[in-house]
C-alpha cells in the first residue's frame, strides 16, 4: 500500500497533463471532455478548484484554435461539419404526418352549412344517384380534365358528345358528365389527392362491381337454362375477372385515360390490373345510375366486345348430370342473345315482376309437387311468416291465383335441399334461386348504405357491407324466425344433419338466399328490401322481443 500511494500523482498534475495531451491529440474528438466537464460542473461545481477550471478553458480555447487551423479536408473538420448538420436536419423528435394530427370538429353550423351546399343532397327524385354525386362542387382543375379527356371517353363509350347538362331535371343522364369523370379517377392517379374524387371514385365503383356481378347472373341464368350455378361462375369470372379486364378495357380504347403517361402493355399486372378493375367498376356504376341496366349490357357486349361463347370463356369440363325436365317454351332449342335479354319488358298482365327470369330459376316440371304434404303443412306457416301473399292489384283475378300458386311452388323449390332430388332432377333444388339471389342482396345492400352514409368512403362501405352479409348471419336470421324445421332433406342426409349445426347451418344460409331471389323474380326489388330490412332485419336496427 506504501508503494502504491508513493506513486500517486497529485490531481491538479492529472488534469494538467490530459488536457495537454488530449488539446493537440489529432486522434480524439474533443467533445467527450467537454461533456464530462459539464457533468462534473453539474453535479459538484464546489468540488472543483480553480486551477481546474482555468485548465479546462484553456484546453477548449487551444482546440478551437488547432480546429481553426485544420486543412479543409482532413477527417476531424469533416466529421465536425456531419455532426452540426446533423443536428439541424434530423431532430431526435419528428413532427407526425399531418393525416394522424385530430381536428377539431365542425359545429353543427357549418356542418349542415356543408351538407346543404353538397351535390350530394341535390336531387330528391334519385336519392342513389344523389348520393353517388361528388361531396363538393367541381373546381377548375376538374373542369379542365373534363374538358380536355371527356368528350373521348363519351365518343368510346358509344355516348352522344354534347354536355348532358343539356338534359331536363327528371333525367338523371343529366348528371353523366359529373359520374364518368369521377370513374375515371382511380387511386394510382393525381386526381385523387383531391377527397371529393377519391371518396366519389370508390363509392361509384363499390356499385358498380354489383351491378356487373348481378346483370351477367341474370343474362347466363336465361341464357343456359338448365346449367347450373358452378360453370356459371366461371363464366362470369372469364368475362369480368380482374386479370381480364385490360384486354377489354384495350378494345374499346380506354386505356390512353386510364394511364395517360404509362403504356399498359409495358407495365406488370399488379400495377395494372388494380387501376383498370377501379376504373371499369365504377363505369359501370355510372352507366347504371344514368341509364339502367339496359345499357350495362350494351357497354359490355357491344363496346367491349364480350363473346360468351369464347372459347376462354367456357368453364372448365366436368361430369354432368342428366336433364330430363322440361325449360320453359322461350328457352327450348335456342340460346338468348344479350340483346334479347336488355331489351326485354314484361307484358302487361305479366304475373311477375321478372317473368322470364322467374321461368329460367323455377323449372315447369314443379307442378308436380302441388297437393304434397309440404304443400299442405308448411307453405302455409311459411308464407305467414314472410307475409305472402303481398296485395298486388290486378286487372283479372285469375292472375292473382295463378301467381300466388306459382309463388307457393317457388317457395318450395327455395327450401328443396340438393339432397332430395338433384341427382334424379337436376334442376329441383333451390341452387338457381340461391344464386340470383345471392347478388340480389348484395346490390340491394350496397344501394342502402350509399344512401345511409352519404359522407363513406367506397373501402369503408366495402368492409361495412362485408360484415352485414356474413353467411353466417343470413343463416342465423332464417333460423331466429324458425323457418328451418321447414327444408326438405333427403332421410340420409336428415339423419346427420340433425345433431351437427356445422352440417346443418350453410344449407340455412342457401335457403335465405334463395329466398331473396324468388322475392325478386316475383315481386321486384322492393320486396327483397322488405324481406331484408324489415322481416330479417339484417342491420339489427329493430327492438328484441325481451
Amino acid at each position: 500500500m506504501e508503494l502504491s500511494s508513493s506513486f500517486k500523482p497529485s490531481t491538479s498534475n492529472i488534469f494538467h497533463h490530459r488536457t495537454h495531451d488530449l488539446s493537440f491529440s489529432s486522434s480524439f474528438p474533443p467533445f467527450p471532455l467537454k461533456t464530462h466537464f459539464q457533468n462534473l460542473k453539474s453535479r459538484n461545481p464546489i468540488s472543483l478548484n480553480p486551477t481546474t477550471i482555468i485548465a479546462a478553458v484553456d484546453s477548449q480555447e487551444k482546440r478551437q484554435h488547432s480546429q481553426e487551423q485544420l486543412p479543409p479536408n482532413s477527417p476531424q473538420r469533416l466529421l465536425k461539419e456531419l455532426s452540426q448538420r446533423k443536428k439541424f436536419i434530423s431532430p431526435n423528435k419528428r413532427l407526425p404526418p399531418k393525416r394522424f394530427i385530430l381536428k377539431p370538429p365542425l359545429d353543427d353550423a357549418k356542418l349542415a352549412q356543408r351538407f346543404l351546399n353538397s351535390p350530394q343532397l341535390s336531387l330528391k327524385q334519385f336519392p342513389l344517384l344523389s348520393s353517388c354525386l361528388p361531396s363538393m362542387r367541381l373546381n377548375n382543375a376538374d373542369k379542365t380534365w373534363i374538358d380536355e379527356y371527356l368528350l373521348e371517353a363519351k365518343q368510346a363509350l358509344g355516348y352522344p358528345l354534347e354536355p348532358s347538362e343539356s338534359y331536363g331535371d327528371d333525367n338523371p343522364a343529366k348528371q353523366f358528365d359529373t359520374l364518368l369523370y369521377l370513374a375515371f379517377g382511380h387511386p394510382h392517379c393525381e386526381r385523387t389527392n383531391a377527397r371529393h374524387v377519391r371518396s366519389g371514385h370508390s363509392r361509384l365503383g363499390f356499385l358498380g362491381q354489383y351491378v356487373l356481378e348481378l346483370g351477367l347472373a341474370e343474362f347466363f341464368l336465361q341464357r343456359y337454362p338448365r346449367e347450373s350455378p358452378g360453370p356459371m361462375r366461371e363464366r362470369v369470372y372469364a368475362l369480368i375477372g380482374k386479370r381480364y379486364l385490360p384486354k377489354w378495357v384495350k378494345a374499346a380504347s380506354l386505356h390512353n385515360l386510364i394511364f395517360q403517361y404509362d403504356d399498359m402493355d409495358k407495365l406488370i399486372r399488379k400495377e395494372r390490373e388494380p387501376p383498370v378493375k377501379s376504373v371499369v367498376w365504377a363505369m359501370f356504376g355510372a352507366i347504371y345510375l344514368c341509364f339502367g341496366m339496359p345499357e350495362v349490357y350494351r357497354v359490355l357486349f357491344e363496346v367491349f366486345g364480350m363473346d360468351p361463347e369464347d372459347e376462354e370463356c367456357q368453364p372448365k369440363l366436368r361430369r354432368q348430370l342428366e336433364d330430363v325436365d322440361y325449360v320453359s317454351a322461350e328457352f327450348e332449342g335456342k340460346k338468348l342473345s344479350w340483346q334479347e335479354v336488355a331489351a326485354y319488358k314484361p307484358p302487361e298482365d305479366a304475373l311477375f315482376a321478372h317473368p322470364r327470369l322467374f321461368r329460367a330459376c323455377v323449372p315447369p316440371g314443379m307442378h308436380r309437387f302441388r297437393g304434397n304434404i309440404w304443400d299442405y303443412d308448411s307453405r302455409p306457416q311459411v308464407m305467414n311468416t314472410l307475409g305472402y301473399p303481398l296485395q298486388v292489384k290486378d286487372r283479372i283475378p285469375e292472375i292473382t291465383n295463378a301467381r300466388n300458386i306459382e309463388l307457393g311452388l317457388g317457395l318450395q323449390l327455395a327450401f328443396l335441399h340438393p339432397s332430395k332430388h338433384k341427382f334424379e332432377h337436376p334442376r329441383f333444388c333451390f341452387e338457381r334461386l340461391e344464386y340470383v339471389g345471392q347478388k340480389i342482396q348484395d346490390l340491394v345492400m350496397a344501394e342502402r348504405l350509399l344512401i345511409k352514409h352519404i359522407d363513406a368512403p367506397g373501402k369503408w362501405l366495402q368492409e361495412k357491407h362485408r360484415r352485414l352479409l356474413l353467411n353466417k348471419f343470413c343463416g342465423k336470421y332464417l333460423r331466429e324466425k324458425h323457418l328451418h324445421r321447414f327444408i326438405i332433406y333427403s332421410d340420409e342426409v336428415q339423419d346427420s344433419y340433425e345433431h351437427n349445426r356445422r352440417l346443418r347451418n350453410p344449407a340455412t344460409t342457401a335457403v335465405q338466399q334463395a329466398i331473396h331471389g324468388l322475392s325478386y323474380t316475383v315481386y321486384g326489388k322492393p320486396d327483397v328490401r322488405r324481406l331484408m330490412f324489415e322481416l330479417f332485419d339484417f342491420e339489427q336496427t329493430q327492438p328484441k322481443a325481451v
